[in-house]
């Protein structure tokens, strides 16, 4: 057996396993909130700027837009994006966060990092060791992206 193809020399395999539990342990928080992980990461594009292009809310969430804009049709039947032909640009797609939507900000922030934190808490991991490797992964994306 060569040791690079071992399961436990992977790297990658503890990057997908980690995001899995860590999506795993926002689903309850999620599902009060009545929203999906792919659909949170929306909002939080949205919360950040309202307004954008959905090519700029793909970009942002390094997402292809034949894969954002069904995602954000599902949004909009929930009552909690609407979208709209831009004004310079009729080809383009405004999306914007309805009050609905507006509101889920403060509900999430009431309940998402505190949840976060109560899940990890027993992890012996310090804030800065949270932000050493935020930077890492950081480092990962921009390699890959390219």
């Amino acid at each position: 057996m060569h040791a690079e193809l071992q399961l436990d020399n992977q790297v990658c395999f503890r990057l997908y396993t980690a995001a899995r539990l860590i999506t795993q342990a926002y689903t309850p928080m999620f599902n009060e909130l009545g929203i999906t992980y792919p659909q949170y990461l929306v909002l939080m594009v949205l919360w950040e700027k309202d307004n954008q292009p959905v090519n700029d809310i793909a970009r942002r969430l390094l997402l292809e837009t034949n894969t954002v804009t069904p995602l954000l049709q599902r949004m909009e039947k929930l009552g909690i994006v609407s979208r709209k032909k831009g004004e310079q640009d009729k080809r383009q797609q405004i999306v914007s966060l309805t009050q609905k939507g507006r509101e889920l900000e403060e509900a999430a922030y009431a309940q998402i990092p505190s949840g976060m934190n109560e899940q990890l808490s027993a992890c012996p991991l310090k804030l800065e060791d949270y932000e050493h490797l935020a930077q890492e992964l950081d480092s990962i994306i921009e390699t890959l992206k390219k």
